[in-house]
């Protein structure tokens, strides 16, 4: 496993970054080494592999049906940190924490009928994202939950439950709100179990949990009824509900585990994304669709990107340092 320092001259004290300080310019001036120092695995679901056209082009022809786009974080930080770090990233849209863990995944691409059509669908099935980490792997990051709580199936039905209603009520929260709690303690269970494999395989891995970002504003007054590039059919009371019961307690979930397992730190992407949510005008997440009008399921766009890639950066130098 290696461990050298020469990288970590060049771009100054890890320990002393912070996310907010951070800046593209700042690691400019390191020059890569031949080899990188350190081998670093990126798993996750499409919130990491950034699926949707406003993050970026998709650059692995031929295509697995993951679409793992160039604007997502790992790809910035690869180019940001030159040689430091050696990446693996086989995040994968529509991932579960058990396809993180030990389940194979039939990767779905860009095929959301009746939405879009994906011309090479079907895809056939990608490995546990967990085999890509080796005894030797030094860093792993993993940004995953979103799909194991049904939060894409949440959001769809709140769509349909809202459609006339005029924006008015909480027709969702009515009919899902039982649901909820059983699905994050299902996430915080085997999230806990996933950490757990993750150090098995990588016994000396600094292992980074990654929450999600801001997608819903604290004043869903911001929000507009029936706009497609927002919420589109969702109700203000809805968008409440969704924010406060269901992806804040996400959040807190991921986090918890992430204390409990002494290996792992939680990286905030929320509190720095609050006022760029898919209803402000400095938007890092796009609404159900984009500005192009192209599907985008509220999916960060490439500045949402730029920003988590700033504070996993951050996190990751402060893992890696002597």
């Amino acid at each position: 496993m290696a461990r050298f320092r020469t990288h970590l001259a060049l771009l100054g004290s890890a320990a002393a970054l912070t996310a907010g300080a951070l800046a593209p310019a700042q690691l400019a001036g390191a020059q890569p080494a031949a080899a990188a120092d350190y081998d670093w695995v990126a798993l996750g679901d499409s919130y990491t592999a950034g699926v949707i056209p406003a993050a970026g082009d998709v650059f692995e022809i031929p295509r697995d049906g993951c679409e793992r786009t160039d604007q997502s974080y790992p790809q910035i930080i690869d180019r940001d940190l030159g040689g430091l770090l050696d990446l693996t990233n086989v995040s994968c849209g529509a991932a579960t924490i058990e396809d993180v863990t030990f389940r194979a995944q039939e990767p779905i691409g860009r095929h959301l009928p009746p939405l879009s059509e994906d011309p090479d669908y079907p895809f056939p099935p990608v490995p546990p994202q967990s085999e890509a980490v080796k005894a030797g792997t030094d860093v792993i990051t993993v940004g995953v939950g979103g799909n194991t709580l049904g939060f894409a199936d949440i959001l769809m039905k709140c769509l349909q439950l809202g459609s006339g209603s005029g924006g008015v009520g909480t027709p969702c929260k009515d009919d899902l709100a039982a649901s909820v709690p059983g699905k994050l303690t299902k996430v915080g269970k085997e999230y806990t179990e996933m950490l757990a494999k993750l150090h098995e395989k990588a016994p000396h891995a600094k292992i980074l949990a990654v929450g999600y970002p801001a997608v819903i504003p604290a004043d869903t007054s911001k929000c507009r009824y029936n706009d497609a590039h927002q919420f589109l059919s969702i109700t203000h009371g809805d968008l409440d509900w969704l924010r406060q019961d269901v992806l804040e307690p996400l959040n807190k979930a991921i986090e918890k585990s992430a204390d409990a397992h002494s290996a792992t730190s939680f990286v905030n992407l929320y509190d720095s994304s609050r006022n760029h949510s898919v209803c402000d005008s400095g938007k890092w997440v796009e609404g159900v669709l984009d500005h192009d009008n192209r599907p985008a399921l509220v999916h960060p766009n490439a500045k949402g990107h730029r920003n988590a890639a700033d504070h996993v950066t951050a996190a990751i130098l402060n893992a890696i340092a002597p």
